[in-house]
């Protein structure tokens, strides 16, 4: 039988996958199984696998410094291409809405393979918002053989592209699956929960630890200095909390963030990209969370963290339906505001971060897997 391949290339899909993998191999046979990583991330990547002690099996190293869309998904549909005429897989598993994923799905399709599209279903209704992430994602649910929506609000917007209901399957965000664990390792494991505290010892344990992330497309330039405005904003109101933005490699975004915020590094930490170790540990460490990310927007619920979302649009509404959740933009002073109310109003707080998280369990890797198993 040849295998399943599960092609991942950035850091979230790695994480989001490696549940994936774990339950393939452990459903299929590890000999059943070929992992496939493109590297459009390099170092952040590399990271994840390292910790999830995840081995590819084929390379392509595709990072370059600045490079195109366009560029990018020539190198990924040649080089998975290749891949797939030396061994031609008997499913393709993608995730999420990153060119990887997209450039997966059309290799696959392209030679008649069929594709397991993991985390499908997410719109927000603008091809624009998030960019190129909204098209990416609706084409791989158009050419995929099996949809795993994480939610029922997905698989409503897969039913209403007229997605044939025996191809959508409602499984959780397997997201959830990988943190969980993390924390639960994180909260048995004293001596990794101490080297962690010392690594982060410039934090005062005695303030409230803000907690940021920014670095989507559609806020290059503006949108970033936005954020980054009201960060300083924010350092200089309130004496009871701390900020610590670990900041993105992309230099639209590391610009931006020098120029704002380059004169404000007492009051403001600025750190490398995390590991996702430690960024598990300060999420589950902090007080609130401000983030663009997709995949914060389904974690902090899990962690008990009222999330604010600087974005102007989010294809995962269910955090803010849940009341998990709440999209703010990148205008500064709806940034100021939303984070001192959460400050000050306690009770809004406390009904941010108890609220039901809405995006799974903890098994909807198992359930991939069985699925998978099921059509081969």
């Amino acid at each position: 039988m040849s295998a399943v391949f599960v092609i991942f290339g950035t850091r979230p899909e790695a994480i989001k996958l490696a549940p994936v993998v774990w339950a393939l191999k452990s459903t299929l046979g590890e000999d059943a199984v070929r992992v496939v990583s493109t590297a459009q991330h390099r170092e952040m990547l590399d990271q994840v696998l390292d910790l999830f002690g995840i081995k590819p099996d084929y390379d392509l190293n595709l990072m370059k410094a600045n490079q195109s869309l366009n560029g990018l998904c020539a190198d990924l549909l040649k080089g998975l291409n290749d891949i797939f005429l030396k061994e031609w897989p008997a499913r393709v598993v993608v995730q999420g809405d990153t060119t990887t994923c997209f450039a997966g799905a059309l290799a696959a399709f392209h030679m008649g393979i069929p594709v397991d599209h993991v985390e499908a279903g997410l719109r927000t209704g603008d091809l624009l918002a998030p960019f190129p992430e909204e098209m990416n994602r609706r084409f791989c649910d158009l050419v995929s053989s099996e949809c795993y929506a994480a939610t029922e609000k997905a698989a409503a917007a897969l039913r209403a592209e007229n997605v044939d209901e025996q191809k959508i399957h409602v499984t959780g965000n397997t997201v959830i699956d990988a943190l969980l664990q993390m924390r639960n390792n994180l909260r048995a494991n004293t001596e990794v929960t101490k080297e962690l505290d010392e690594k982060f010892s410039f934090l005062n344990q005695n303030k409230k630890l803000i907690l940021v992330t920014g670095h989507r497309r559609e806020s290059f330039g503006e949108g970033i200095r936005g954020i980054c405005r009201a960060l300083v904003e924010i350092s200089e109101q309130r004496s009871d909390v701390e900020i610590f933005y670990p900041v993105h490699l992309n230099p639209n975004v590391r610009t931006a963030v020098e120029e704002v915020i380059g004169q404000h590094t007492d009051r403001i930490f600025l750190g490398e990209p995390l590991d996702y170790q430690s960024f598990v540990y300060l999420m589950d460490r902090s007080y609130l969370i401000l983030s663009d990310s997709g995949g914060i927007q389904e974690e902090a619920p899990a962690l008990d963290r009222p999330l604010l979302v600087l974005r102007e649009k989010s294809e995962r509404m269910e955090a803010m339906e849940a009341g998990v959740a709440k999209l703010v933009g990148t205008k500064t002073k709806t940034i100021v505001r939303e984070v001192v109310t959460l400050l000050d109003d306690v009770c809004l707080y406390k009904e941010m971060a108890h609220a039901i998280n809405p995006f799974g369990d903890g098994r909807a890797a198992q359930r991939i897997a069985a699925i998978i198993k099921s059509k081969l």
